[in-house]
């Protein structure tokens, strides 16, 4: 039991890491602060942090009520969302990720790097699958220990920067994007094999 547990806690945090990709995009992040003081960039994180916390959070907890209000079962949920993840993938391989134009530098920090770059659809829909895959515990308890990871990451940003460089952290993006492609196929076979199946 304790064994099935840790297995799928692993599994769910591998795949939130993949997903949410906070080293690959630490170059967005730069980029999006980088006219910003030291000061103003700490609170831009924090806000970011936190923001992207709450909304992963109420997706874990209400989950399932969300795709029973919309009549949708797992499965349908499953082939949409790795679509969109798949779609997700391809942007990042091609492109390099989002292209988001910041309004404010105040706001920054919820928009866009809480809500889409950390919190986005691939995200969502992965803590979706995972309640309904594995439990309540596992995903919530994934979802902290992720955005505990986060943290770390935004705190040490710079210093993580300057270790991997430009090249080096879209490497690690566009590499991070296959695992993602892989993770969306696997969604979305699984999701069509439960219709076709006789």
């Amino acid at each position: 039991m304790i064994e099935d547990f840790s297995y799928d806690l692993l599994k769910a945090v591998i795949a939130l890491f993949v997903i949410v990709d906070p080293i690959g995009n630490v170059p967005i992040f730069i980029s999006l602060t980088e006219y910003m003081s030291k000061d103003e960039r700490k609170s831009a994180f924090h806000t970011a942090t936190w923001v992207a916390l709450a909304l992963l959070l109420a997706f874990a907890l209400a989950g399932q009520q969300v795709l029973n209000v919309f009549g949708i079962s797992l499965h349908s949920f499953m082939i949409a969302g790795g679509l969109l993840l798949l779609v997700l993938a391809i942007n990042i391989l091609l492109f390099g990720g989002w292209k988001e134009k910041v309004v404010s530098p105040k706001s920054v920090g919820a928009v866009p790097i809480a809500c889409p770059l950390l919190v986005g659809p691939g995200a969502i829909t992965t803590t979706i699958l995972i309640l309904q895959t594995s439990g309540i515990a596992v995903t919530l308890i994934a979802v902290v220990i992720i955005f505990a990871v986060i943290w770390g990451i935004l705190r040490l940003i710079e210093p993580i920067y300057k270790v991997l460089g430009e090249t080096g952290a879209a490497v690690i993006a566009r590499i991070m994007a296959i695992f993602i492609a892989a993770i969306a196929v696997g969604f979305v076979i699984d999701g069509v094999t439960y219709y076709i199946r006789p």
